[in-house]
C-alpha cells in the first residue's frame, strides 16, 4: 500500500529522479506533499526513510535556482533537526549523518552568500 516502507522508498527514489533532471518543484511537491506525510505517519519522524525524504527536500530547495534567501533558511532548520535526529539514533560518525552535516553545511554556506533582504 501507499504506507508500505518499500513504496516510499520507491517514491524516495523517484524524487531523487526529479532532482537528477533539474525538476525542483516537482521534487519538492512530491516529497512535501505526498511522500512526507506518509512516512510520517506510518514510520515515525526518526525513521531512515523519512529522514532521507527530508534531506531530499532541502537538496530540492538548495539546488534551485529560484530559491530565495526564505526558503534557504527554511530548509536551514529543516535539515538542523535531521542532523540532530541522526547525531541522536546512528551517532556521529555514521555516513549519513555525515551526509546531512554536509548538506547543513552547504545551505549555510549559500545562505551566506545570499543577500539579505
Amino acid at each position: 500500500g501507499v504506507s508500505h516502507e518499500q513504496t516510499i522508498m520507491n517514491g524516495n527514489n523517484v524524487a531523487a529522479s526529479l532532482l537528477y533532471l533539474d525538476r525542483w518543484d516537482e521534487a519538492k511537491s512530491l516529497i512535501r506533499d505526498q511522500l512526507l506525510p506518509v512516512a510520517r505517519k506510518s514510520m515515525g519522524s526518526n525513521h531512515d526513510q523519512t529522514l532521507k525524504l527530508t534531506q531530499n527536500l532541502v537538496s530540492a530547495v538548495l539546488h534551485d535556482p529560484e530559491r530565495t534567501r526564505d526558503d534557504l533558511l527554511q530548509a536551514e532548520a529543516i535539515i538542523q533537526d535531521v542532523v540532530q535526529r541522526r547525531r541522536r539514533i546512528f551517532g556521529p560518525t555514521h555516513p549519513d549523518t555525515a551526509s546531512a552535516e554536509r548538506t547543513l553545511s552547504l545551505v549555510r554556506y549559500d545562505l551566506a552568500e545570499e543577500p539579505e533582504g
